[in-house]
């Protein structure tokens, strides 16, 4: 890889970019085999893998919007890698369409039978339905899509030395700021939620938002040090950077695990059979040792990992954290997913876990891809921000 450091575009962006496709193309190729081999399985992998890459897209553009809205200085050099996470988030629209084929054997609302003999599901036909929920998502990369472009070309505006942009991206990341957080709220009632149609909770979209910063910081820090070892933007980004993401990841793993509490703890207080039904599925067979494992493993070990300060600024552990995130956040959203299905109350299906990891890999593989194809076409920093050098030169005290 070579960056010209004048332009700060590549110059050799590198065999990442086909490696990503390669392994995109096989994971693809195997998940179709899976289908003709489970096809309910297949569909449940695919809405995992779905929602854990689309998770990368949407806090890559949370992470935007909130930089412009409070004006940190520090973190302009990572922008534009932010960014290229946020506007990918158009290609998985197309792997969101996979899904309203698959809808029949992931969603019971869709079953007009099940919905004519059960007077819940029929007071919820007005929102639970193939036409709206089609409407709705639609919306949803709608508003992702037209924000993120909106912004990326402000930005990219800004490297040709347009400084107006600067207050242009402030003014517009603040009703950006306020869709975001409906759009997504309601996706992962749709997505996600709805997969239970009778359960319901409230603070479960702040729950998906939570898990999607904590996989983007991951990724972010991931495709940073790659970059920082192959001699790419290492002068750039230095490790005060890392530092302060570290910070950030620390702080929202706490936020994670308060909002999961909070939605656990609420309910198990109220104690009403159509709530509690929720954590009863996840306490059967193996899945009371994913949920133990979710705490453990996705709150105290982070936690513990990165309380030091020296931790913070290593990056092999870093490294290590960030992959860890991101193994968790997967093992999350299974196990929201996964124990919907009368077939899978008792315990993990072993033998559909290669179904998972095609799955994640084709999507992901495919997502990487267009990631890195975006990031060789522009300039790898935002090197004409007005505080661009005092990022460079941030230190963390």
């Amino acid at each position: 890889m070579k960056l010209n450091t004048e332009t700060f575009r590549l110059e050799d962006a590198g065999s990442f970019g086909k490696k990503a496709l390669m392994a995109g193309i096989v994971g693809l190729l195997i998940s179709v085999a899976g289908y003709f081999v489970n096809a309910d399985q297949f569909w449940r992998s695919y809405l995992t893998a779905f929602t854990f890459w689309t998770s990368i897209g949407l806090g890559g553009m949370f992470f935007v919007l909130v930089k412009h809205l409070a004006g940190a200085e520090w973190s302009v050099v990572l922008r534009r890698l932010a960014e290229n996470f946020m506007i990918t988030l158009p290609i998985m629209f197309v792997f969101f369409l996979p899904i309203l084929f698959g809808s029949h054997h992931l969603y019971e609302w869709t079953h007009t039978e099940v919905v004519a003999k059960d007077p819940i599901l029929s007071a919820k036909s007005g929102y639970l339905n193939m036409t709206f929920f089609t409407i709705r998502t639609v919306l949803y990369f709608a508003i992702w899509t037209i924000f993120g472009r909106m912004l990326y070309k402000m930005s990219i505006g800004q490297d040709g030395g347009d400084q107006s942009k600067n207050n242009r991206m402030r003014q517009l990341s603040a009703p950006g700021m306020i869709l975001f957080a409906f759009s997504i709220t309601y996706a992962s009632f749709d997505w996600i939620m709805s997969l239970q149609p009778h359960w319901f909770s409230t603070i479960f979209g702040v729950w998906y938002f939570a898990g999607s910063l904590l996989n983007f910081l991951a990724m972010l820090v991931l495709i940073a040090i790659y970059l920082r070892k192959r001699g790419v933007l290492d002068n750039v980004i230095s490790i005060d950077h890392f530092h302060d993401l570290g910070k950030l990841q620390f702080a929202f793993t706490i936020f994670w695990a308060y909002i999961a509490f909070s939605q656990f703890f609420l309910i198990w207080y109220a104690n009403v059979p159509e709530e509690t039904i929720f954590f009863l599925k996840r306490w059967e067979g193996s899945w009371m040792y994913v949920s133990i494992g979710l705490l453990v493993c996705h709150l105290m070990i982070p936690f513990i990992l990165l309380i030091p300060r020296a931790n913070k600024r290593n990056l092999t552990i870093m490294k290590f954290v960030a992959i860890w995130f991101l193994f968790m956040h997967w093992v999350d959203l299974y196990w929201n997913i996964f124990p919907t299905w009368h077939d899978a109350h008792h315990g993990v299906v072993m033998s559909g876990l290669w179904v998972d990891a095609a799955t994640i890999l084709g999507i992901g593989g495919i997502f990487l891809w267009y990631f890195w194809m975006l990031l060789g076409k522009q300039a790898l920093a935002a090197h004409k921000d007005p505080s661009f050098e005092k990022s460079m030169h941030h230190v963390n005290l």
